[in-house]
């Protein structure tokens, strides 16, 4: 559950500010400088070294840089690079390592043609994955062959639980807001409906596979309806700065609660 409160004013910065417990040498100067200590959230309990592996379409992909070594842009900037920047500062005698995969225009059959390479060979100790609108908006108004979809996602979590059986897991649900091209009910009635669909399946999979459970529609349905839907997202599918912050929020804070309690 999220509130007005977190969505729009918990954890904001007012200035430029310096983050106190990894500068521990501006100590001397902070009658100059303003210290603040952070975000006030909880944090997740990772072990050193690990690494955090992100998978889907574009929502997650945002132009991340193909060379690795190009660190400029190797993260791309959706909330992976949020989560990567904020947990590099609060945690950085983790030595995290974050690596975004996330391909734009991927359906879940995408993923599995690509997932020994994207996925297993990476050998991630955390998997976040997102994805399934494509497989509605690519869809052409005809419905998703929903069994042939949970295959293909069961497919590839059961080839990365095999790889790793202790791998930890994060699905979240595929999520789209009324506006632009699915104003029209008719369009409407059918991307919600699908995506609804493969939440349910998503749902399911959690389950299965013992995953942090992330229910993205619901919090993007909630915001939209404490602001405006056009505030978090920009047609429909894509989220705003706002929107990828809103994600990274409900990530950390899903991952942190599961971290901590084993």
């Amino acid at each position: 559950m999220i509130c007005r409160d977190i969505i729009i004013t918990g954890f904001a910065l007012t200035a430029a500010f310096v983050y106190q417990s990894c500068v521990p040498h501006l100590q001397a100067v902070e009658d100059k400088i303003k210290v603040v200590h952070g975000y006030n959230y909880e944090l997740p309990k990772l072990k050193k070294g690990a690494c955090l592996l992100f998978q889907g379409d574009s929502i997650t992909d945002m132009k991340w840089g193909r060379n690795q070594k190009d660190r400029n842009h190797y993260l791309g900037h959706s909330y992976v690079f949020l989560l990567a920047s904020r947990l590099g500062v609060e945690i950085p005698e983790a030595k995290l390592e974050f690596f975004n995969r996330g391909v734009s225009g991927n359906k879940v059959s995408d993923l599995r043609k690509r997932w020994q390479k994207d996925a297993i060979e990476m050998n991630p100790d955390w998997l976040s994955i997102l994805v399934g609108v494509n497989d509605v908006s690519q869809g052409r108004g005809e419905p998703v062959d929903l069994k042939k979809w949970e295959e293909d996602y069961r497919y590839i979590l059961n080839q990365s639980r095999a790889a790793n059986p202790k791998l930890r897991i994060v699905l979240m649900d595929p999520f789209v807001l009324r506006m632009t091209r699915l104003n029209s009910d008719a369009q409407w009635n059918h991307w919600r409906g699908e995506i609804d669909k493969l939440g349910k399946i998503v749902s399911r999979l959690s389950e299965d596979f013992n995953a942090v459970h992330i229910q993205t529609q619901k919090i993007f349905d909630q915001a939209a309806k404490q602001i405006s839907p056009q505030h978090w997202i920009w047609d429909g599918v894509h989220p705003l700065p706002q929107g990828h912050e809103l994600i990274a929020r409900n990530w950390l804070q899903a991952v942190s609660e599961d971290s901590n309690k084993k």
